[in-house]
């Protein structure tokens, strides 16, 4: 059985959907199955051992209708006796039909599901705290009563070259095991998933007030300039304990500095996702309009917590969803004041310390 497993988008969706692959893997060992993403994500998924090739979706082929046709073409020649669909808008749609599969499996919508020979229903609530996110997936794959036996966790594998490499690089800038790292998220994607500066700031001197941890930033060479402005807000105590300079100049070197961190603190989005996949507590901040229900994978309140700030004010959505005042996300910031998150914030510290 040669089994195609289809999601674009960003990071912290190709590396969930991971788990689509490993649970085919483990219903069906003898098939071979190619995972199909965006190239920027690729580095995310590299040495997963639960698919056997990564097919790239390049820039060309939505550049280019003449590429993308010849992509397509590439994709029936494959003959796959089955595609599961996670992703579900028009290019994955295409490469769905156009991959004349006996078998095709989806999503739900009224409007594409003539595309497929199997439509899965999302659920609108968990039945885990394994998040919506995690079991709508492995309905792809399981019948609804298999679902609660099954639950898998996104996984990243590194080397040992990698995990080596790090560790000195760490050792280098004088960061030692010896000593609680944290690992900040301090921006999110986009403006819209991420906390205002100055609540962010007072939230990392929170950190290092409870830990004396050493910190690092996550951030990418474009964003330089916003991080450095969250650096600058933060009190001269907080100051000598970032370690501003060090950070992975690609995606696999966060990764593996990641994998030295004792938890990853911050604005929801890739890096939370990369962090839980390390099994690395993890302390997120919830963009107001992100549905916290969806995202908020395997949060014991231990572990892994989180704080919305629908949670505080919910009376600030009326009787619209968060997605729904996405528009109103800069505003809704304005009232997700670093007071509000605090006191959770200290208590999960706490907790880490022991």
């Amino acid at each position: 059985m040669k089994i195609l497993v289809i999601q674009q988008k960003m990071i912290g969706d190709v590396l969930t959907s991971t788990i689509i692959c490993e649970a085919l893997t483990k219903k069906y060992p003898d098939a071979t199955i190619d995972y199909l993403v965006n190239s920027n994500t690729k580095p995310v998924i590299l040495e997963n051992p639960y698919f056997h090739n990564i097919i790239e979706f390049k820039n060309e082929y939505r550049n280019s209708k003449k590429a993308f046709y010849s992509f397509l073409k590439d994709i029936k020649k494959s003959k796959y006796d089955v595609v599961i669909d996670a992703y579900g808008k028009l290019e994955s749609n295409l490469i769905s039909y156009f991959s004349k599969a006996p078998e095709k499996i989806s999503f739900y919508k009224w409007y594409t599901r003539f595309v497929y020979s199997k439509v899965i229903y999302r659920k609108p609530a968990p039945i885990t705290n394994a998040s919506i996110a995690i079991e709508n997936r492995l309905r792809l794959v399981y019948i609804e009563d298999e679902l609660t036996n099954n639950i898998i966790r996104p996984k990243i594998f590194l080397t040992e070259k990698e995990k080596k490499a790090s560790k000195s690089y760490l050792e280098t800038n004088k960061i030692s095991s010896e000593k609680k790292l944290i690992m900040i998220s301090v921006l999110g994607s986009e403006m819209r998933k991420t906390l205002p500066f100055e609540y962010m700031a007072k939230v990392i001197d929170e950190i290092v007030s409870v830990t004396k941890a050493n910190i690092l930033f996550n951030y990418i060479p474009s964003q330089e300039a916003d991080a450095k402005a969250i650096y600058d807000v933060t009190n001269g105590t907080t100051k000598k304990h970032i370690h501003f300079d060090v950070f992975g100049k690609s995606l696999r070197e966060f990764i593996a500095i990641l994998s030295h961190c004792d938890a990853l603190i911050g604005n929801e989005g890739g890096a939370v996702n990369m962090a839980k996949a390390l099994d690395k507590p993890t302390f997120t901040i919830f963009s107001p309009w992100i549905i916290k229900k969806d995202w908020n994978m395997f949060e014991d309140g231990h572990q892994h917590d989180s704080v919305h700030l629908y949670d505080f004010k919910p009376d600030l959505y009326g009787n619209k969803s968060p997605k729904e005042m996405k528009d109103k996300a800069l505003e809704l910031y304005q009232n997700f004041s670093s007071e509000l998150i605090i006191p959770k914030l200290r208590s999960y510290l706490e907790n880490l310390k022991n």
